[in-house]
């Protein structure tokens, strides 16, 4: 059985070293694009090398896939791996903004079992535990129990026309950070429309999930994790009642933005 208090310690560590060089709170940093509009810091880098050393000490046995490490097809063959995102909204991060996290999640046979998120910005702790329930700071999360579609709340900078009878609220730039929001009733749906990866979301679905929240891709369909291209189109986080509206009302987007360019 996995030591979770060592985890959380691990976890909370990780996000001390990389607030160590948030500018927001007066640090120096050095930033970079791996691609054109793909930026990366040296947070990133720094907090997976401590990642994947601690969390290889904690659970020898795990697989690893990060977004700042060479994928290995030999977690193909684990049960379990380790799902790290090391600084999840490093546009945020590197303009001092407080909308990033620290995101980890062990998945077992292609499901998260455990995910926590360290947003020490914000002064923010999530954790969830499969079948166990979701929390913010040690308190219980209950999702949002929203009924109706029209008037939801969601983490947007601005909407499309066919969605203006939605309300926009804060939107992190961290795609973990939004999910949690409708965990912690601060949004009603969160949806993406775009190809995505496993890292970005396996710790926070989790918590989303436990938290009573309906969680899957842009179709409507589960999400499975630890696949040979770790990627999914789209993602959809919403209150139980409104999923299926949210579904149809993405559905014609959905299938259009999905096609191979």
């Amino acid at each position: 059985m996995i030591d979770h208090d060592r985890l959380l310690e691990i976890t909370r560590e990780a996000g001390r070293i990389a607030h160590g060089q948030w500018p927001g709170a007066g640090h120096d940093l050095d930033s970079w694009e791996k691609s054109p509009g793909n930026p990366v810091c040296s947070a990133d880098v720094e907090v997976d090398t401590f990642l994947r050393r601690e969390l290889g000490r904690l659970l020898p046995s795990a697989g690893w896939l990060s977004e700042e490490t060479a994928d290995n097809p030999d977690r193909l063959n684990r049960d379990l791996i380790w799902l790290v995102d090391p600084v999840d909204g490093t546009r945020d991060f590197i303009r001092g903004r407080k909308g990033w996290a620290v995101s980890v999640a062990l998945i077992s046979s292609g499901r998260p079992l455990i995910g926590m998120l360290c947003a020490p910005a914000r002064g923010e702790e999530w954790s969830a535990i499969a079948g166990r329930g979701a929390w913010c700071n040690g308190e219980r999360l209950q999702g949002s129990t929203r009924k109706g579609f029209p008037g939801s709340r969601t983490p947007a900078d601005a909407l499309a026309n066919e969605d203006r009878d939605l309300v926009t609220v804060e939107k992190p730039n961290s795609i973990a950070l939004r999910i949690a929001m409708v965990a912690a009733d601060q949004a009603d749906i969160l949806a993406t429309l775009r190809w995505g990866f496993e890292w970005d979301i396996g710790a926070a679905a989790l918590i989303a999930r436990e938290a009573g929240a309906a969680v899957t891709d842009a179709f409507g369909n589960k999400l499975a994790y630890n696949k040979r291209d770790p990627r999914a189109f789209g993602l959809l986080v919403t209150a139980p009642a409104i999923h299926g509206d949210a579904v149809d009302r993405l559905a014609e987007r959905a299938s259009r933005l999905a096609r191979p360019s």
